[in-house]
């Protein structure tokens, strides 16, 4: 009877199911390397996009992962302002060639001049250029080391993620692409032959690495939420490229970008033959190609919407 009398009252009052509010973020924060990074001139580590009137750059085509969910969520990065909004909503820290000790480096600076809040979303992806690092050590470290070396990377990217946490900022992280899924990969595998499978190999360093990162993160489910960037069950980069007819790919193992242009350069206009924005994976050897972040841009904001942040 009493709990029939308190779940009237609960009713009455509304409060008969609890009901979460929606994230809204206020400011978003990117930390990571080229998959994230857009330069001060609005260029992005993939496909560039082209004014169809002009010709020019037109920095919100083809958006890179942290570009789609910051539109989602109406923020903007200083970096590609095209409507001139008078105060961008985004900090930009992802830049070429960051590693996690980078990323360690970001934050501190960071932290010395402020600090995160409820309202922050904070990207983080970093590691490819590790596991890059730490390939090119091969032969002459043995596999074994190298493996470990990047467990020690994923731990250390897992730490940098929880003091974000810690300090009530919002955090999306997404582990590192398989490395030995891309065009790298295909080519080194072809180039060198031998007891050691190449782009298994730095598969195995990429899984090490995103395991991890992935059992060290602080996991109450309401300040970090986890973007299974390979394979979540509903088509990661390894489902992609196990059934790329079905995802509407023709290519997902040669990069799209002419060789001898920069990547930062390479536009629609700047591709091999037969390349497309929409059905190539890759860009580059090891970048995404502007279908690979819309793909990783949706995993994200499924995350970032569902997630009790």
């Amino acid at each position: 009877m009493l709990a029939l009398a308190a779940a009237g009252v609960l009713s009455a009052c509304g409060g008969g199911t609890q009901q979460i509010d929606p994230f809204v973020p206020t400011r978003i924060i990117a930390l990571g390397d080229e998959a994230s990074a857009i330069t001060a001139a609005g260029k992005k580590y993939t496909i560039n996009g082209l004014d169809a009137t002009t010709g020019l750059l037109a920095c919100a085509a083809n958006p890179n992962w942290v570009q789609i969910v910051a539109g989602n969520f109406g923020l903007v990065f200083k970096e590609c302002n095209p409507t001139n909004i008078a105060t961008p909503t985004g900090i930009m820290y992802a830049a070429a060639g960051v590693k996690v000790a980078d990323v360690r480096a970001r934050l501190d600076a960071h932290f010395a001049n402020g600090s995160f809040g409820p309202k922050d979303l904070v990207t983080v992806m970093a590691g490819t250029n590790d596991i890059l690092e730490l390939y090119a050590q091969y032969p002459a470290q043995s596999s074994d080391s190298l493996l470990a070396e990047a467990r020690a990377r994923g731990k250390l990217l897992a730490q940098q993620v929880n003091r974000i946490a810690d300090a009530n900022g919002r955090v999306v992280v997404a582990v590192v692409p398989d490395v030995g899924l891309t065009p790298f990969a295909v080519k080194e595998a072809a180039a060198k032959p031998g007891s050691l499978d190449r782009a298994k190999f730095l598969s195995s360093l990429t899984e090490e690495l995103n395991l991890e990162m992935t059992i060290n993160l602080k996991n109450d489910g309401r300040l970090i939420g986890l973007v299974k960037t390979n394979d979540d069950g509903s088509g990661g980069i390894q489902t992609m490229v196990k059934f790329a007819s079905g995802f509407g790919f023709a290519n997902v193992t040669s990069a799209a970008c002419l060789d001898a242009v920069a990547l930062t350069d390479c536009t629609t206009k700047t591709l091999v033959t037969g390349a497309a924005v929409d059905t190539w994976l890759w860009a580059s050897d090891v970048q995404l190609s502007p279908a690979g972040h819309q793909r990783l841009g949706s995993l994200a904001l499924v995350r970032a919407r569902n997630n009790p942040f």
